[in-house]
């Protein structure tokens, strides 16, 4: 288990969130999106470093971070980085909606280290409003994923909390260091692996850190170097590889369509609907009468 579990979260707010990662099988991130009334929270110390995202109307946010006052009209789009161990207050003036992104400082140590040698990269705090579209893109696609996906979206929650890190400790800590360079490709070998390893479990959980300790790189550097390899991400590539196996299943067995949703790893049918109709162009039910149909037909 990761140090970044559910019951870790340091708020209690009056209204549980919208949405929220806390069941899904993420490791190194959680995301929470909520819309809070109006609210003063008393002093606390986040045992996790937390990015919040505005993405509602414009609030009026008090705060005491770290010691340090800061009153900000907070803007839809725009972000805040509150480090963790930092005490912290905070009062709104108007119903606010927005997204958090918690992180275990132990990750960043080890995505730091991994990444820019150095295991003393420190965050640093940035109060007043900022515009940072990447980071808004993240935590949307963290959103989104984790609302088509559910719990089978861990391997793409890896490589954004990845990414995510990497441009934070790029921009806004005390580092000065470059990213050390990886260059090149997969070796046959380490690919065959990859690929032997992903098509013996495609019912299971694939974590970042399982396929990167095959190929004996850095999360963060596979993640790289197989985009720059096969042009898609290590999670659009599983999701194809369970749609090709569900395609030979439908057309070899007589096992029902949830049954097969099961053996290729979607957490529901739906799941398996959306992702087989995107990829295929129809849905699993046609394209297993399009199957039994071609097989009934004689030859010319």
């Amino acid at each position: 288990m990761s140090d970044l579990g559910k019951n870790n979260l340091p708020l209690v707010f009056p209204h549980p969130p919208i949405l929220a990662s806390d069941r899904a099988n993420w490791k190194n991130i959680q995301f929470a999106h909520f819309r809070q009334p109006p609210r003063e929270i008393p002093e606390y110390v986040s045992p996790h470093h937390t990015i919040c995202i505005n993405v509602g109307q414009p609030v009026l946010l008090e705060q005491v971070v770290g010691g340090q006052r800061e009153t900000v009209n907070s803007m839809a789009g725009g972000l805040a980085i509150y480090p963790a161990y930092l005490s912290q207050q905070f009062c709104w003036n108007k119903e606010a909606e927005f997204f958090n992104l918690f992180l275990a400082p132990s990750f960043l140590v080890r995505v730091g280290y991994e990444v820019f040698g150095s295991d003393r990269l420190e965050l640093i705090p940035h109060l007043a409003t900022l515009f940072d579209p990447l980071v808004q893109q993240m935590g949307f696609a963290l959103k989104t994923s984790l609302e088509i996906d559910g719990q089978n979206s861990n391997l793409y929650a890896d490589a954004i909390a990845q990414a995510l890190v990497v441009h934070l400790l790029s921009r806004y800590s005390n580092n000065s260091r470059q990213i050390k360079k990886i260059g090149g490709g997969f070796t046959q070998l380490q690919w065959q692996e990859i690929v032997d390893f992903i098509n013996a479990n495609l019912s299971e959980h694939i974590s970042l850190n399982e396929l990167a300790a095959i190929a004996r790189l850095s999360p963060y550097h596979f993640a790289h170097i197989f985009k720059k390899s096969t042009n898609t991400s290590p999670h659009k590539y599983l999701i194809s590889c369970r749609i090709e196996r569900a395609k030979e299943l439908i057309v070899t067995s007589d096992l029902s369509l949830a049954a097969i949703a099961q053996m290729v790893g979607f957490a529901s049918q739906g799941h398996f609907t959306y992702h087989f109709k995107r990829l295929v162009g129809v849905t699993p039910k046609v394209f297993w009468q399009q199957s039994r149909l071609a097989l009934s037909e004689p030859p010319c």
